[in-house]
């Protein structure tokens, strides 16, 4: 963090070659610019948040930010939600909140009102998974996008849950008037989907065989929302090789859920990568301990829709991790 205090810089003066020493106060931060500092800090905002009375996802959602954006202020953007959410409200006016009426009123609010709009042209955009971003600039993928959706809803009055469907998150009403839940879309616009529908999600995202089951479509909790943003995160940011990052979301995600033994093991791997041999070693025999029968593994770090190449390289198997804590010891040992 950089420190408060004064210091001092050369100022031009009126006269040629001559300079003047001008006073300057640091106004001091809450926040490290230092990636590895920062974790400490932001982990125990989100821990915070998961711990926290009721639903609420924006604290914890805007808390994943920083990991990008290490100066991020929660509170204007909570701000802006507030103040969708009243206005939202004010566009159901009389109808029922258990009405498919109100879902409707209120997409039109959220959708062609506000402009909130799935990203489809950039999918992959590092910023759709960012909550300050898909506010800023209106679009996102479909978690993101069900967060606001979720948050601007709780404060118009509405009933919403979400639905950790895979590989599309999805939301739903049980609008009591009518006695049937509503399976909506908020990738695309708020749309009502049929039980055929989520079907064809499903092996649209995991092939003809997948099997449909009405538990794929239960409510999910705060604390499985934000695991699946971090998730979702981690995955991004192994793509794009951006390790340094992947290994803070690594951690986070052992802070939301300390039981997730296989986030050891990735952030060992990640430790391995960035050539952090001692912290790889720890959490590696830590993974050890914990999972005796360990499995193959190594980082995907390549395109998830991309298929393999064939050749040697395709059949070759990842490294176990045992083999990894193997090498690891003689290194660590020889610095020693």
């Amino acid at each position: 963090m950089p420190a408060e205090g004064p210091a001092s810089e050369p100022a031009a003066s009126g006269n040629p070659g001559h300079t003047t020493n001008v006073t300057v106060r640091l106004l001091p931060v809450n926040y490290s610019l230092n990636l590895t500092s920062r974790v400490v800090q932001v982990a125990a905002d989100l821990e915070a948040a998961l711990n926290a009375p009721g639903n609420d996802l924006l604290p914890a959602a805007l808390a994943i930010a920083r990991v990008e954006y290490p100066a991020l202020e929660a509170q204007p953007y909570i701000d802006r939600i507030e103040e969708m959410g009243v206005r939202a409200a004010g566009r159901l006016g009389e109808l029922s909140v258990h009405s498919s009426e109100a879902i409707t009123a209120f997409n039109e609010y959220l959708y062609e009102e506000e402009g909130f709009a799935g990203n489809r042209a950039q999918y992959e955009d590092p910023r759709n998974s960012f909550l300050n971003e898909v506010i800023d600039r209106r679009t996102g993928i479909p978690l993101t996008l069900a967060v606001i959706y979720l948050e601007v809803a709780r404060r118009a009055g509405l009933t919403i849950s979400g639905v950790n469907f895979p590989g599309h998150f999805l939301l739903r009403s049980v609008p009591g008037a009518i006695g049937q839940e509503l399976i909506i879309d908020p990738f695309h616009g708020g749309a009502l989907l049929s039980e055929f529908d989520c079907r064809q999600l499903l092996r649209n995202h995991l092939g003809d065989e997948a099997a449909f089951d009405s538990s794929l479509l239960a409510p999910a909790t705060r604390h499985d929302i934000i695991v699946r943003m971090l998730v979702n995160l981690k995955r991004l940011y192994v793509r794009m090789r951006s390790f340094p990052q992947a290994r803070f979301v690594s951690t986070l995600l052992l802070s939301a859920d300390p039981s997730a033994t296989s986030e050891l093991r990735d952030r060992g791997l990640l430790a391995y990568h960035l050539e952090d041999f001692s912290s790889a070693l720890k959490d590696l025999e830590e993974y050890l301990r914990l999972s005796p029968n360990e499995e193959q593994g190594d980082l995907e770090v390549g395109d998830d829709d991309s298929d393999d190449e064939e050749g040697e390289d395709s059949e070759q198997q990842p490294p176990r991790v045992l083999d990894h804590v193997k090498a690891l010891r003689r290194r660590v040992a020889g610095f020693n």
